[in-house]
């Protein structure tokens, strides 16, 4: 675990959402560039706040996606009712994310690109 130093130095970024959004990809991408980030399953809690209880992020990041688009990104027998249950499990951090991106027609580098900018934005803010 990071001491507050450490922390403040590389703050902690979370990235939500449901199953087939980018959510590992974009984290293994801001790792890449160093940024201290994380993956959070809590499509898959019934606990509304996993999120913030168990990471306790300073930046949240939610990708969204849509069912039809999830499906062509990882063929799934699951329905649409899925994504009406993640998206219900999920709404409470969709409610307090810091940066909202629907990943349906971006591509994984559209969407590094979106957040980083947003990353960056907030370090000149903070500084």
């Amino acid at each position: 675990m990071m001491n507050k130093a450490e922390r403040d130095r590389h703050p902690l970024i979370a990235v939500v959402g449901p199953c087939a959004s980018g959510k590992s990809l974009l984290v293994r991408a801001l790792r890449e560039r160093g940024y201290n980030a994380r993956e959070v399953v809590q499509e898959h809690s019934y606990v509304p706040a996993m999120w913030q209880i168990i990471t306790q992020p300073d930046t949240l990041i939610y990708l969204d996606v849509s069912w039809e688009a999830a499906r062509l990104r990882r063929p799934t027998d699951a329905g649409p009712a899925r994504w009406e249950e993640q998206a219900h499990r999920l709404r409470h951090a969709r409610q307090h994310a810091h940066l909202y991106l629907d990943t349906d027609d971006l591509t994984p580098q559209e969407v590094l690109e979106r957040a980083l900018a947003f990353l960056d934005a907030g370090r000149a803010v903070g500084s």
